[in-house]
């Protein structure tokens, strides 16, 4: 699944090439380097000295460690709070690696701490290919060459060191978009709060206005653009702890349709109108004990969502949604993990125009083997699970030919999975042109997944439906 990312065919062929190749290098597992304690004496941390941020400030360092300066602990404590700790810088995204030595001052119960970081690169221009379909085997279905969007963009990460993050964003093609956003995740001493805001402008020649045997209908306009939007938020961030988040958005859009759009759904905005215009306010509770979240093995993760669309103020409609995520991580034993996680959704329980019907087969939220179909609805439940063996854990790699450790220094998994997914949507309209809905969907299969670097995965998936139906899948990020 491209989920926004630039994609190349070609690039991604020798990307998967290369990282298989280094694959075969000597190396040594990340969870062979581990450091244990059954000592239940005292220790006082010492000094704790960071290296290797040659750009990241270090208050956004230490804002991620568990234990400070003149500590006083149980020895049998520190390996956990260390562990946890470089699971949390790792999962800043400012970092390829992290290390944590410790240093014992002689016979004193004094440990200093050795915190050894290897930054990321931060800055990307990037050119942008890309589908435009809901993903990559979506769009391989139909094979059609003008479904492509153009343009640049770019990422400015760590900006100024403080974990900012600044976009500029020009794409032109099948699918028009063009905004910018910033962020910065503290604004107080304390660094628990954060803001962000952001502006832009899209059109679409092509749009979905319908679905057909769970199948999308398109509407292309030959001379016009059948849609167009334009959108800007102000957010605001909560992180008392390392672990809560509590987000806060508000948002303005206007969204306008061509006439032909509503004639041939007649029910696709709000009373039919050809401008949409609305306030909206989003709320998400987020509770993230993964260790490493773009492809966690072991902790769990929880969050709900409230999304309010039409606040009374210049409102063409209303609509809530609230949706939760629960996810579950374990190892089994040496190399064997299992993973299951459940996402919910409840709609509205007055009728909404399609523009604002969600369902599965959109964004991560499908069944494995569902991936050319969409099954609309205002409430569905999901279910997915996953068994996985590591056919080669967790390695580290130094590439000599490459001068700057930001590449050089590669790490990087390969998993095999066999995986179970379950889903129910329900639609009250009893649509015959949605059969899918109301009934239980399940698909299954086995499939590899290449994890390595600036959190990129890579996953290879032969899947079979309730229908019988059989697949080979491509998908870019975790699958729970």
């Amino acid at each position: 699944m491209i989920s926004g990312k630039p994609y190349s065919s070609h690039a991604l062929a020798a990307w998967i090439t290369f990282t298989l190749m280094v694959c075969a290098m000597p190396g040594f597992s990340q969870e062979e380097k581990q450091i244990k304690s059954s000592d239940s004496s005292l220790i006082v941390i010492g000094k704790v000295n960071i290296s290797g941020n040659h750009v990241t400030r270090e208050m956004i360092i230490r804002r991620e460690l568990l234990f400070s300066e003149n500590d006083t602990l149980l020895a049998d404590e520190l390996w956990p709070l260390l562990q946890q700790s470089n699971n949390n810088l790792v999962n800043t995204s400012l970092f390829n690696f992290v290390e944590m030595d410790t240093v014992k001052n002689g016979l004193s119960p004094v440990t200093d701490i050795h915190v050894s970081l290897t930054e990321r690169w931060y800055i990307w221009p990037f050119p942008i290919f890309e589908i435009a379909d809901r993903n990559f085997n979506a769009w391989w279905e139909k094979k059609d060459l003008s479904r492509l969007n153009y343009g640049a963009f770019i990422t400015w990460n760590n900006f100024r060191g403080r974990k900012e993050k600044l976009i500029l964003y020009s794409r032109f093609g099948f699918d028009e978009k063009y905004y910018f956003q910033y962020q910065i995740p503290y604004i107080n001493r304390k660094q628990t709060l954060g803001m962000g805001f952001s502006a832009g402008f899209s059109q679409n020649h092509e749009v979905s206005y319908n679905s057909e045997n769970n199948k999308e209908v398109y509407y292309k306009g030959v001379t016009h653009y059948p849609y167009r939007n334009v959108f800007s938020y102000a957010e605001i961030f909560m992180r008392k702890n390392i672990h809560n988040t509590h987000w806060f958005k508000l948002s303005y859009n206007s969204a306008r349709f061509s006439d032909s759009l509503l004639i041939l759904n007649p029910d696709y905005s709000f009373a039919n109108r050809n401008l949409n215009e609305y306030l909206a306010f989003y709320y998400q509770y987020k509770s993230d004990y993964r260790d490493y979240r773009h492809y966690p093995l072991h902790g769990h993760y929880f969050d709900v969502e409230l999304d309010q669309t039409g606040l009374g103020i210049i409102s063409s409609g209303n609509s809530l949604l609230i949706k939760t995520n629960l996810r579950k991580y374990w190892q089994l034993g040496p190399r064997f993990y299992f993973a299951s996680g459940f996402t919910g959704e409840i709609g509205p329980f007055w009728p909404q125009p399609y523009y604002y019907m969600n369902g599965l087969g959109y964004g991560r939220d499908f069944v494995r083997g569902y991936e050319y179909y969409v099954v609309d609805g205002r409430h569905w439940a999901l279910l997915k699970n996953n068994l996985k063996f590591a056919v080669i854990p967790r390695v580290v790699k130094n590439i000599p030919f490459i001068p700057t450790e930001k590449f050089s220094k590669i790490h990087l998994a390969l998993y095999m999975n066999l995986y179970t997914d379950f889903a129910w949507v329900a639609d009250e309209r009893d649509d015959v042109s949605n059969p899918m809905a109301n009934n239980l969907l399940m698909g299954s299969g086995v499939g590899f997944d290449l994890v390595t670097y600036y959190d990129l995965v890579f996953r290879f998936e032969f899947s079979v439906n309730k229908k019988w139906e059989k697949g080979v899948y491509i998908h870019f990020m975790a699958p729970i």
